[in-house]
């Protein structure tokens, strides 16, 4: 796993495709909502708080008071633990995104829609 997401990692940040991707559309959370209670929601809740799987709505909670994208794409990509791997299922046409400043990298179009959904829901304030 370790080596998987050092790869992933090089990989994002070899690609250096700066202001790639515009933001995203307002449509794109909203696709993602519901493709999360299709995929996720019976083991992390129908919001997102938890239930067999781990609460998703704390995940800036890490102290940089910033989504990590880089290890939630990670996460979805690689799986873990209980939880499937992202890259053995069918998630449409890929499309690339910036990542952080000036690294950009391929993903497919499902699983972008559940990762900025997973931002929209996140609850720094508890």
């Amino acid at each position: 796993m370790e080596r998987r997401t050092a790869a992933l990692t090089m990989m994002l940040a070899s690609l250096g495709l700066a202001a790639c991707s515009p933001a995203p559309e307002p449509s794109i959370p909203a696709r993602g909502a519901k493709l999360f209670q299709q995929t996720c929601a019976a083991c992390h809740g129908a919001d997102g708080r938890g239930g067999s799987a781990p609460d998703l709505t704390r995940l800036i909670m890490d102290g940089s008071g910033t989504f990590p994208s880089i290890e939630t794409l990670n996460r979805m990509h690689e799986g873990g633990d209980a939880m499937p791997a992202f890259r053995d299922l069918a998630l449409g046409p890929t499309v690339v995104v910036e990542i952080e400043e000036g690294i950009g990298t391929p993903v497919p179009e499902d699983m972008l829609a559940i990762w900025r959904y997973l931002e929209t829901i996140q609850r720094p304030d508890l």
